[in-house]
């Protein structure tokens, strides 16, 4: 029976490196797992994942008007689907996260959704919140803060390194825009 999983964590900690060795997993055993990403997200290139460690895969896309589980059933007409692989997760609706259960449930294909838990202000993305309530397995991926401890939180920092409390949810960027720490270090950062 297919599950649902929603591995998350705070940036850089091998999200999408897990995401493609997993996809690779499947297609060394000559299954055929399908990548999604999303559209928002286009840092290393329009419908691609990749990692910081230079793995790369293409990817179909989803915006917030995808209907994923039309979009998954197509790909699974065409082609048997073994598996379907989500990088960025937190950006799905909370429409698409049911219609990843139905993908589940009625198509009977493991979801394998990789994203962030919450924004640089300790705020739940929508799709996050829904994968927490909702999948079958929950695996934290784990990295560290420069003081060694686990970071579970991520700060959106300016152009000075300076850590900032306000703006829009979404900012794509990396390690120039983002810096993953700690709750201690996040409080700190932010002055609270």
């Amino acid at each position: 029976m297919a599950q649902m999983y929603f591995y998350y964590s705070a940036m850089n900690a091998g999200k999408s490196t897990t995401l493609l060795q997993s996809s690779f997993n499947y297609q060394e055993r000559g299954m055929n797992p399908a990548i999604f990403t999303a559209a928002i997200d286009d840092r290393y290139g329009v419908g691609k994942v990749s990692s910081r460690i230079g793995l790369h895969a293409e990817a179909h896309l989803f915006n917030k008007e995808t209907n994923v589980f039309d979009a998954i059933k197509e790909l699974h007409e065409a082609e048997k689907l073994h598996c379907v692989l989500i990088d960025e997760c937190q950006f799905l609706t909370k429409e698409q996260v049911y219609q990843l259960t139905e993908v589940v449930d009625k198509l009977n294909i493991p979801a394998l959704c990789y994203g962030l838990r919450t924004d640089f202000l300790g705020e739940l993305f929508e799709g996050s919140k829904y994968l927490l309530s909702w999948a079958d397995k929950l695996v934290e991926l784990k990295t560290i803060c420069h003081c060694g401890r686990k970071a579970n939180m991520v700060i959106r920092t300016d152009e000075h390194g300076v850590a900032i409390a306000d703006g829009d949810q979404v900012a794509i960027g990396g390690n120039e825009l983002y810096v993953s720490v700690c709750r201690r270090h996040y409080k700190e950062a932010l002055g609270k």
